[in-house]
């Protein structure tokens, strides 16, 4: 389980991941590339800066990127996506998931779950979106006084003593 914050995709950056998967990268090539952009922050303020020109750029980018990855910054760099990066690795990250059949969920709750808790949500994600593994982000969050919402997509499983209480208000307000 991670915790970290839950990335949508542009519609630009999922066109660029769709891409990225579609190249046949391989997944090790892949974070070892994002690794070095973690690292070297500096490398994306590089890339991403339209004072310095674009054969510099192509120059760092043959100099530090795996060869499989090089054509594919450069055309990012070129067409000024660099600062989509982040989303366009999550869009590819979903589709590696589609297509290992693994569901993503994000859990909030206000105290970690057991081991026990977790592979119950896990078997429950499995059966519910017929997936052959769950991968489970935990976020915190104490406002929930309790409980937990567990999110899926657009599906939410709100269990909370914060959403309970306010079904309750709404029941009786008299509305649903």
């Amino acid at each position: 389980m991670k915790t970290g914050k839950e990335i949508r995709c542009s519609s630009p950056a999922a066109t660029y991941g769709k891409v990225l998967f579609g190249m046949d990268v391989p997944q090790e090539t892949v974070g070892k590339t994002r690794q070095i952009l973690l690292e070297v922050p500096k490398l994306t303020e590089i890339l991403r800066n339209p004072t310095i020109a674009m054969r510099k750029k192509q120059s760092v980018i043959d100099k530090v990127f795996p060869v499989e990855m090089r054509n594919f910054l450069k055309t990012v760099c070129a067409y000024h996506r660099v600062g989509l990066l982040e989303e366009i690795f999550a869009s590819y990250d979903g589709l590696r998931d589609k297509e290992a059949d693994i569901v993503r969920a994000v859990l909030t709750c206000t105290t970690e779950p057991s081991e026990e808790q977790k592979k119950g949500m896990e078997q429950f994600l499995c059966r519910k979106y017929k997936a052959k593994a769950a991968r489970i982000q935990v976020r915190r969050d104490d406002t929930l006084m309790g409980g937990f919402i567990l999110r899926v997509g657009n599906d939410e499983y709100d269990r909370s003593v914060k959403g309970g209480m306010d079904r309750l208000a709404r029941r009786i307000a008299g509305g649903r």
